[in-house]
């Protein structure tokens, strides 16, 4: 089921940042801290009450064009608006109701959506009745909270996990394989849509984001059922959604979580740009299994090296997603368009792949055996055993004396011997290591 996606809306400087730092916490360090990683902290996961959640800081989106405070903070608003499913909307317990404040509160108004009033900077007692003017805001209890040291989080949370939708029983059954095409604007994602349907289903135009609705659409290929979930879906025109980068991870960041593989497509007549390591980025930290399909391959001047130097620029690039397979395509001529398919159905395989315990810790002894845990101040790390906990993604927990002494190199030493056994093919692996207590 797709995570809750939850927006933090509010003019600047009343703290937005701060409170979504509290709510993801370390959470932002899932992702491996290796070259090539673009860290964005527009948007992060958070927990509370067995709830996992998306979050989006909405001081995170610039507003490309026109300047004025008031109309950057209405475009960021509406941007959160159709994204989240809950908005918390912060307000400055200091500094008491302002324009901007009325601005964005007549916006929500119109949105529909459940939104939790939090007023920042309460930070004593003495501040509480500073709450209260916000009542005249309209939107029930204000929230007292402080950023700065952490109080109120709680009751603001349970308002907010109170408040997300009912999760709805899953439209799909287990072998359905379901396909998210995420990328920059006018990458082909509507073309490819067409070209592997075999029909024209979704309007397709040269200009960037005039795909009009987020479509789900299932067909049946050589028995396999699949679903593609086209992010696109563009309900809104205007400058604002064209010139704002980080909107594609947002209405990526929902596709992500529904899907098995994500598709990650890139402008091979453009090349790589930086806005595709923060689509791409997402789909890793989500867990979801990869491909990267380079489109418009036939409009690219080549030679019997274009396709391997090609190659190794995506490699070069995102070196945290080694794992993905690499499909180039033509969605206009159609040109290979058959080797795709039959690569997401082993990404999606090996994404649920399950390996038996001690089929998992053969391999794991041999590791060891062939490259000993280094030492730390005379002390060795000892590995007594690893299991597989969970799929979608393959999930390890390794037994240790020590988990601290850990190495991040030799951490990615046992994956790398792990996916040599057993492949992992298009699939992140998650590999966690844990203190084995007296009892296991």
């Amino acid at each position: 089921m797709a995570r809750p996606i939850v927006a933090i809306v509010g003019r600047p400087n009343v703290g937005k940042s701060t409170i979504f730092n509290r709510i993801v916490g370390d959470r932002l360090a899932i992702v491996e801290d290796m070259p090539g990683v673009t860290r964005d902290r527009l948007y992060g996961v958070g927990e509370w009450l067995d709830h996992n959640f998306s979050v989006i800081d909405t001081g995170g989106i610039e507003i490309e064009g026109d300047s004025e405070l008031l109309k950057s903070v209405r475009a960021q608003a509406e941007l959160a608006i159709e994204e989240s499913d809950v908005i918390i909307f912060m307000v400055d317990g200091k500094a008491g109701i302002t324009a901007a404040d009325s601005e964005v509160a007549e916006l929500l108004f119109r949105a529909k959506k459940p939104i939790v009033l939090a007023v920042n900077k309460i930070d004593n007692i003495k501040r509480q009745d500073d709450i209260y003017e916000f009542y005249s805001l309209g939107f029930g209890t204000p929230y007292g909270i402080s950023g700065s040291h952490g109080t109120g989080l709680g009751d603001l949370l349970d308002a907010v996990v109170g408040s997300f939708p009912e999760n709805e029983e899953e439209e799909y059954g287990e072998d359905v394989i379901r396909v998210a095409l995420i990328g920059r604007p006018n990458v082909g994602k509507s073309s490819l849509v067409n070209a592997i349907l075999g029909e024209d289903r979704v309007i397709v135009s040269d200009v960037a984001g005039t795909t009009r609705d987020a479509i789900d659409t299932p067909f049946e290929r050589d028995g396999q059922k699949y679903v593609i979930i086209d992010t696109a879906g563009m309900r809104k025109r205007g400058k604002v959604y064209e010139n704002t980068e980080k909107y594609s991870v947002m209405r990526a960041m929902k596709a992500i979580e529904r899907a098995d593989v994500a598709l990650v497509l890139i402008n091979g007549e453009e090349g790589i740009i930086e806005q595709d390591k923060h689509v791409a980025g997402y789909a890793h930290e989500a867990g979801k299994a990869a491909i990267f399909v380079v489109n418009k391959w036939d409009m690219v001047e080549k030679d019997e090296k274009t396709m391997k130097e090609f190659s190794q620029k995506i490699r070069d690039h995102f070196l945290f997603m080694t794992y993905a397979p690499i499909v180039f395509l033509s969605a206009k001529t159609k040109s290979r368009l058959h080797k795709l398919l039959p690569v997401v159905v082993q990404v999606a395989e090996q994404h649920a792949l399950r390996i038996a315990t001690h089929v998992l810790n053969d391999v794991i002894s041999d590791a060891v055996a062939i490259n000993p845990p280094p030492t730390d101040k005379g002390r060795r790390l000892r590995i007594n055993y690893a299991t597989q906990v969970t799929v979608k993604p393959p999930t390890i927990i390794v037994f240790v004396n020590d988990p601290e002494m850990m190495h991040f190199s030799y951490e990615r030493y046992l994956e790398n011997k792990i996916r040599a056994a057993f492949g992992f093919v298009g699939t992140p692996m998650r590999l966690f290591s844990r203190k084995k207590s007296d009892d296991e």
